[in-house]
């Protein structure tokens, strides 16, 4: 699911390229995308878009009459870009929002579809049932930061992906901030000390911050095309198996339903590994408690 830097990286993209043409058309591709009954789609058209900004991990485009599309990517949904003109690929569209110099392509892939677009008359209110409270980490102070994470007592990755306490940060920050800042992303939060609460607050804003850069400077003057949870400058999320880029160790994973969580056990756990739900129920007092351990074993079964 794109989180916050890659959707500040969409609404950064539309600002530039998109941001005062006129919508001439928009054509719904798919019966599940649209939650909305009034206003109908087609009353946006032959209006300027004035603004696009991110409420958590909504994309919101406002016109010049004060009304909005709302756009929530989901997992698997992307926007991308054509000039007028160019080709407009045919596989996956939920949407097309025809500007008057491009086309702007909905897109999911899979059968779920999980994927939202909301038709919201003007006014604040209108937002409302989009706004789940999170904080907004990069306008947070420390005290506020520290005031959420103690708000209720789950483990760290739990707190940090949680809408109603965080704003917009996913299973792929989560597991890069947690790394950052060296803690297990299995702390209880009402147990981490002030000095581990200082450097959360310090290693989110990093992470953030320099994931936004990075991610813009990739895209330039065009249009983010390969957004994705997985990125090879990443330092956890996605690299189960492969070495700690810091320590060499290997990254593991817990894994829960279709979810999963990246860490490194020597960078923060003291090398000790943590219990996968699953995993460490079926093999109990065979469960490994380092990585040490769990690469005998692994090495035992090859052989």
């Amino acid at each position: 699911m794109p989180e916050l830097p890659d959707v500040e990286n969409y609404c950064s993209a539309l600002n530039r390229i998109v941001r005062g043409q006129t919508l001439e058309r928009v054509t719904l591709k798919s019966p599940f995308l649209l939650r909305t009954v009034e206003p109908a789609l087609s009353s946006f058209e032959g209006h300027v878009l004035k603004a696009v900004h991110r409420e958590a991990k909504q994309i919101v485009l406002t016109f010049e009459d004060g009304r909005r599309l709302l756009i929530h990517l989901m997992i698997a949904g992307r926007l991308r870009w054509r000039d007028k003109g160019k080709k407009v690929p045919a596989s996956n569209l939920m949407a097309l929002f025809e500007f008057s110099a491009g086309t702007l392509i909905f897109t999911e892939a899979g059968k779920k579809k999980r994927a939202r677009l909301y038709a919201l008359d003007s006014g604040e209110d209108a937002l409302e049932p989009f706004r789940k409270g999170g904080l907004e980490v990069l306008q947070a102070s420390f005290s506020e930061f520290e005031e959420r994470l103690r708000l209720r007592n789950h483990t760290l990755r739990r707190a940090l992906t949680d809408q109603r306490l965080f704003s917009g940060i996913g299973n792929a920050y989560s597991d890069e901030i947690c790394f950052k800042a060296g803690i297990s992303p299995l702390k209880q939060t009402q147990k981490l000390s002030d000095q581990e609460c200082k450097t959360l607050y310090e290693a989110s804003r990093s992470v953030l911050k320099s994931w936004c850069r990075l991610l813009a400077d990739e895209v330039g003057e065009g249009f983010p095309e390969k957004v994705t949870a997985f990125h090879p400058k990443m330092y956890v999320h996605g690299r189960y198996g492969e070495p700690c880029l810091v320590c060499g160790q290997t990254v593991q994973r817990i894994r829960y339903a279709s979810n999963e969580t990246n860490y490194c056990p020597q960078c923060q756990n003291e090398g000790r590994l943590l219990a996968d739900r699953s995993l460490s129920r079926l093999l109990k007092s065979d469960w490994p408690k380092t990585a040490d351990e769990l690469e005998y074993h692994m090495e035992a079964r090859r052989s």
